[in-house]
């Protein structure tokens, strides 16, 4: 006999903390380019620099 097996879920998995909010920020031309030429020469994704911040500001601002 043939065992059945159920066919493999495509896609992503499901994320534990999933990214569902987003926000858009405008930026002048040279803030852009400072944070694009960041984000080449680091290899990261500009959302991931812009988050690396944030975290960075929230707890710097929660020791005080």
């Amino acid at each position: 006999m043939r065992k059945i097996t159920t066919p493999k879920k495509i896609g992503r998995p499901k994320s534990k903390n999933p990214m569902s909010e987003t926000i858009r920020v405008r930026l002048d031309v040279d803030l852009h380019n400072k944070l694009m030429d960041f984000c080449e020469k680091e290899n990261l994704e500009k959302s991931e620099v812009i988050r690396m911040g944030l975290r960075k500001i929230l707890e710097t601002n929660k020791k005080k």
